[in-house]
């Protein structure tokens, strides 16, 4: 039997949008406001998915304990209250888009869990703007 478990998590972080092999016009032009040379920011709500069957002698999926403490470890610590594009190693040459931070988020949890779970990332930029990896 398989089951989805998840936990919300939360995180306040700065970025700008732009290519630095495109000009100041054409990253405008495509990322907007978000081209802000000032950086702008969110509050990023996180929804960690692990899907997995239910250990029998535990009842669990994962230990929520534990989902906790990776995504305090490998997001929170890592993201909240940071210029993405400045101060997040994975950003120094990606473009830091929901999308793309969705897949960093994705890359640093995966390795922390058993291979037989199922890992799926959500992130919302806004309450509106939100992107779901699951590594595929």
């Amino acid at each position: 039997m398989m089951v989805k478990v998840s936990r919300k998590a939360h995180f306040n972080a700065a970025h700008r949008l732009y290519r630095k092999d495109w000009s100041y016009e054409k990253n405008d032009e495509i990322f907007g406001k978000c081209n802000n040379p000032n950086f702008h920011g969110h509050n990023y709500e996180l929804i960690v998915s692990v899907t997995g069957e239910i250990d029998q002698e535990t009842g669990y999926v994962i230990d929520m304990k534990v989902l906790k403490d990776i995504i305090k470890d490998e997001v929170e610590d890592a993201f909240d209250h940071k210029n993405l594009n400045v101060e997040v190693p994975e950003f120094s040459t990606l473009n830091p888009t929901a999308e793309n931070i969705a897949v960093v988020i994705y890359n640093k949890i995966k390795p922390k869990l058993e291979a037989s779970l199922v890992l799926e990332i959500t992130l919302y930029e806004t309450p509106r703007n939100f992107v779901t990896y699951t590594g595929n």
